[in-house]
């Protein structure tokens, strides 16, 4: 727990408002997506100088620091109980977009969907697309690599971030806002906190990369026969629509009658009782030309037996109703006691894998059910067993070492998008070798070595004599 003495010296260094403790503190730490715990304090500093003040002091005091963004962080990666939380809320101004070199200079705590209304009042696109756009902050997006909807055509949050400021554990201020495309002068500092959640430097300011708007906007949603048909439309689309495909997110069936049947509020674009559906995207440059390219490469895959059955939205509004149905993930409560999972292997593994975990599940809860949905095409889904006895530790444990053991058999990873955090620290080394995770924690001791920043999470702690070495 944090002194008072401590704490007086961050409110000198801070100013009152700056600083939140009791009850403020405990309120501002509701609302999270996650377990977040009561902060001893919450610190609110105003420019990456105040970072650096109140970084320094916590340094020498030996106390932990947690950062936090937009708070909408799945696997505890915010968990902040009895530490010092470090919320970069008022640190949220857009400082620059320059149109001729395409960045946008932004402040960590600004949230993505600004940056993107900010981005497209310009005729600019900032890509990054997910669920929580409304309060996920970019310094969180960068924190955790952050993937989303349009990776298959932009990547994740790592290609999207030209420069970064970091604060050290220390209060050193590594200030690299680079705003070159092209720059191998030296080790690229900025990969080491991009996905690093918060553990090796707080990230106050980023240079983003942004591209030119797309002036078309075709979207489909068709039913899919078989799984082995999946991945030859998604190469067929690719090639007929000449890299302008921008989503190609699946829905298992369960999924899909989820969302489209009492008491969602969703409709079904095409009629039920196929195993997958797809909702396929593209964004170009001409309108006219890429929605003809768009309907002959649906109606070349109908022909070839890749889709049985397809939708072409004609409207905003049908538009939007296709894309309500993918993110209506809050369906899942109604499979309560669920547990959420975001891994991401091999596609051709995929079926294989699906199947296996049922049988899994299935042999030890015969009445559970599974939630598929995802990015089919850069390799995550969405795995969200459900409609258990209970949500306890054991259940969990027990339904984790389904879900990971059988993805662990196929070199898959634990984390596609969300991170580690706590939750799925004790599987990071199913899917790093002993040698990575070894130099994960050389880089922690050297960048931190009195362990304050978002202090075990990621990593397991070492014991102390070791880290003390």
């Amino acid at each position: 727990m944090a002194s008072d003495d401590l704490i007086a010296k961050l409110k000198a260094a801070l100013g009152d408002a700056g600083v939140l403790t009791g009850k403020d503190a405990e309120e501002k730490a509701q609302g999270g997506w996650s377990k977040l715990g009561v902060p001893a304090a919450v610190l609110r500093p105003a420019s990456t100088e105040e970072v650096s003040k109140a970084l320094k002091l916590c340094h020498a005091a030996g106390e932990g620091v947690v950062p936090w963004g937009g708070k909408t962080g799945l696997v505890e990666g915010g968990e902040a109980e009895g530490h010092i939380a470090l919320s970069l809320e008022r640190m949220n101004k857009i400082e620059e977009i320059d149109t001729l070199g395409g960045t946008m200079s932004v402040q960590a705590g600004c949230v993505l969907q600004a940056v993107c209304e900010a981005a497209e009042a310009k005729g600019l696109l900032f890509p990054l697309d997910l669920g929580a756009r409304g309060s996920a902050t970019i310094g969180g997006n960068i924190s955790t690599n952050a993937g989303g909807n349009r990776v298959i055509r932009y990547g994740m949050t790592r290609d999207l971030v030209l420069g970064l400021e970091v604060v050290l554990a220390d209060g050193t201020v590594m200030s690299s806002m680079n705003k070159l495309i092209k720059n191998n002068a030296g080790y690229d500092l900025k990969q080491m906190f991009i996905g690093s959640e918060g553990t090796l430097g707080v990230v106050t300011r980023a240079v983003l990369r942004v591209r030119p708007k797309p002036v078309s906007q075709d979207t489909g949603f068709v039913a899919v026969e078989s799984f082995d048909q999946l991945p030859k439309f998604l190469r067929h689309m690719e090639r007929a629509l000449g890299g302008t495909l921008s989503a190609f997110e699946v829905m298992w069936e369960d999924f899909y009658k989820l969302v489209t049947m009492e008491p969602a509020k969703g409709k079904p674009i095409v009629p039920h009782g196929h195993p997958y559906y797809v909702l396929v995207e593209s964004m170009g440059g001409d309108q006219e030309a890429d929605s003809a390219r768009f309907e002959a490469a649906m109606m070349e895959a109908l022909e070839a037996g890749e889709i049985s059955d397809a939708v072409i939205a004609k409207s905003q509004a049908e538009r939007d109703a296709m894309w309500a149905l993918r993110d209506d993930v809050g369906q899942v409560v109604h499979t309560y006691p669920m547990f959420t999972f975001d891994v991401s292997l091999k596609i051709a593994d995929m079926e294989s894998y699906i199947a296996d975990v049922k049988k899994g599940l299935a042999a030890k809860w015969p009445d559970s059910s599974l939630m598929v949905f995802g990015h089919l095409g850069d390799g995550n889904l969405h795995v969200i067993p459900g409609r258990f006895p209970d949500a306890g530790p054991e259940t969990r444990h027990g339904v984790e070492a389904v879900v990971y053991g059988r993805l662990r058999d196929r070199q898959g990873s634990v984390s596609a998008e969300h991170g580690i955090g706590l939750e799925k620290r004790p599987y990071l080394d199913w899917s790093r070798s002993a040698e990575e995770v070894a130099l994960m924690r050389m880089l922690k001791r050297t960048l931190d070595p009195k362990n304050i920043l978002n202090p075990g999470k990621v990593l397991e702690p070492l014991p102390q004599a070791k880290a003390a070495e």
